[in-house]
């Protein structure tokens, strides 16, 4: 892992993301969740969908199809998927992000 996150946030709790080569550091509330992920491999992601998410790129790169619109993503970028909307996509080995989900029981405590 590239160590991006400072200490205030990989003492939070980790988060159980059922992904494999992810590490994630979870900020609960009552109404949402933040997420903060990094990626040691290549993960592709199957369609689906949930509550709305807003997502910004810190390191790496990302292609993300959300509505059946394709589109890359990486350091600086950001990006949403309104809730409902379908959207599936690859994450590339190296890429960190901190995520919004506008739902507070999307991932649980590892």
């Amino acid at each position: 892992m590239s160590g991006i996150f400072p200490k205030p946030i990989k003492d939070l709790p980790e988060a159980n993301v059922p992904l494999e080569g992810v590490k994630a550091f979870l900020s609960q509330s009552d109404s949402h969740q933040i997420v903060f992920m990094e990626f040691q491999k290549d993960v592709d992601l199957p369609i689906h969908s949930h509550a709305a998410q807003v997502g910004f790129i810190l390191e790496g790169k990302s292609e993300l199809t959300i509505g059946g619109k394709k589109a890359v993503f990486s350091k600086g970028d950001r990006y949403y998927i309104p809730e409902g909307v379908p959207h599936s996509g690859k994450i590339y080995a190296g890429y960190a992000d901190i995520t919004f989900f506008e739902e507070p029981n999307r991932y649980s405590k590892k």
